[in-house]
């Protein structure tokens, strides 16, 4: 079918395009499930509930740790699952955890970034204690002790394959919009103590030096998974969110004017090649510290992690410390978080903030997320268009919607003069290829084929929960007796490209 307004531009990407997410921490029952024994329906509930705070604070994307301990949320042919759903390691929870997960967010029209842990084995050095099918039972010289913890040693070929496996298995299973990696590859020092992998060294180090055979084993791993990925599922982005320094200028010219910890030397993350070679879609740096800290000046960081990005097809999202508020005395503001947003608004490069943790956002400590979204989360976003996906690109842009409708409908379903109270409903005849609907609303009249003004994005859908292949359409409760408004739909796919948009449709909303 011919689009409607076929003479009207696609909106496009544009500043108002955001990604704004939370962590949801699973490993040590940090944010879900609180209580482990409490059964899958309570478990499903809880879930529901962080979700619904994502959506009431106008996020559109959760970042969710299905593997904290080479373990797993869901049933895997590698690894058992995981001690955090049950209490106990390896005992099937009696439903698909990442499954549920995954269908509660997109009902949310909220992107499930899945999220891996690839190194860590405990947080414990008993592998008594570890399922019996755990890999790392059955495969111990895997194993290195290491602090208070255990972790698989990077330097071993088969523990970087185990990692693809259990990366891959997910992707190519489940409908996942990204892969996520913390910033756990080798574990930050202990004291003075050096991480015990000097048998992997001299079996595999190749003559290089010990911290660039390091950082090579990891980037393997970063290059390997990238390009598996890619081939997979071209729209499947992958994302890591390191330790907020790489290096500090008075180490490397390159590096940031802070004095902190490095990445780089410390975990062995070289994250300005990742960046470079185009491994990673989008870099997430824990910047959690506050503006004008003495050691990391959040604004020092901001700008640094903006000067990598610029002029490549890596996204920048800033890791935000939600957890700190109420700290200490800079932390006690509850508009400090507000202040970083408001700074990142200088500069260009910065496409959104991704929240630790999702307990904190939900406890609301001090009011700071209430203070985000009437400071800066007053509607909703769309993400940023992805790029340098070059397969999944070469689809064409999603077919725009049309045959667009707007009516009034009491809570019976009633439509009519005198039947206001349930609000407006928009309906529209789908795009074939669409992921999820945009829809747009403008107060006064207004009719036929116009431009989109992002600023007016009412909400956002999923092509499933707004009828699949079928008629679909939302209810719009925010509508107020008296009003009269201006509808209009686009379709975006999976690499958020929009389509143009349908003809707009005026409605009055009839006096109660």
């Amino acid at each position: 079918m011919r689009a409607e307004c076929a003479a009207v531009r696609a909106p496009g990407d544009s500043r108002a395009r955001q990604l704004r997410g939370m962590w949801i921490a699973t490993v040590a029952n940090i944010d879900w499930p609180k209580d482990p024994k409490a059964g899958a329906d309570r478990q499903r509930a809880d879930f529901r509930r962080l979700l619904d705070t994502a959506k009431s604070l106008n996020l559109n994307a959760v970042f969710v740790q299905i593997r904290p301990n080479s373990d797993a949320f869901y049933p895997s042919p590698h690894e058992p699952w995981s001690q955090w759903i049950t209490g106990t390691p390896g005992k099937d929870p009696g439903y698909d955890v990442l499954r549920f997960m995954i269908d509660e967010a997109h009902a949310r029209d909220l992107e499930f970034h899945a999220w891996f842990n690839p190194y860590r084995v405990a947080r414990h050095t008993d592998l008594n204690k570890l399922a019996p099918n755990s890999p790392a039972r059955r495969h111990p010289d895997w194993v290195r002790k290491y602090g208070d913890g255990m972790w698989y040693d990077p330097g071993l070929p088969q523990v970087r394959e185990l990692a693809t496996n259990a990366v891959m298995d997910v992707v190519t299973k489940y409908d996942i919009d990204a892969v996520h990696f913390d910033d756990y590859f080798y574990p930050y020092p202990d004291g003075d103590s050096e991480y015990p992998d000097q048998a992997t060294y001299r079996a595999y180090g190749g003559g290089a030096k010990l911290a660039d055979w390091r950082r090579r084993n990891v980037d393997t791993l970063v290059q390997t998974l990238s390009a598996k990925i890619r081939r997979a599922k071209p729209w499947v982005r992958f994302g890591i969110s390191p330790f907020g320094v790489w290096r500090n200028k008075t180490t490397d010219p390159a590096g940031s004017d802070t004095n902190a910890l490095q990445s780089y030397d410390a975990q062995y993350a070289d994250t300005r090649t990742w960046i470079r070679k185009g491994w990673v879609d989008y870099i997430t740096p824990q910047l959690y510290w506050p503006i004008g800290d003495s050691r990391a000046d959040y604004a020092t960081l901001v700008d640094w992690w903006s000067r990598q990005v610029a002029g490549t097809d890596v996204q920048l999202t800033i890791g935000q410390a939600g957890y700190r508020v109420g700290e200490d005395k800079v932390w006690k503001r509850p508009d400090e978080l507000s202040r970083h947003l408001a700074l990142n608004a200088r500069h260009p490069q910065v496409r959104g903030d991704v929240y630790f943790s999702a307990a904190d956002m939900a406890a609301d400590k001090r009011g700071f997320a209430s203070r985000l979204r009437a400071d800066h989360y007053g509607r909703p976003a769309i993400p940023p268009t992805v790029a340098g996906r070059d397969r999944a690109a070469a689809t064409p842009a999603p077919a725009p919607a049309h045959g667009l409708s707007a009516t009034t409908a009491d809570r019976e379903g009633r439509t009519g003069a005198g039947t206001a109270a349930k609000g407006v409903t928009v309906r529209w005849n789908p795009s074939p290829n669409a992921t999820s609907y945009a829809v747009y609303r403008t107060d006064g009249a207004r009719s036929g084929c116009a431009p989109v003004d992002p600023a007016t994005l009412l909400t956002t859908v999923r092509a499933q929960q707004a009828g699949g292949r079928q008629p679909g359409g939302i209810v719009d409760p925010t509508a107020k007796p008296g009003r009269t408004y201006t509808y209009t739909v686009t379709a975006l796919d999976r690499l958020y490209r929009e389509s143009t948009p349908t003809r707009s449709v005026k409605v009055t909303v009839p006096q109660q």
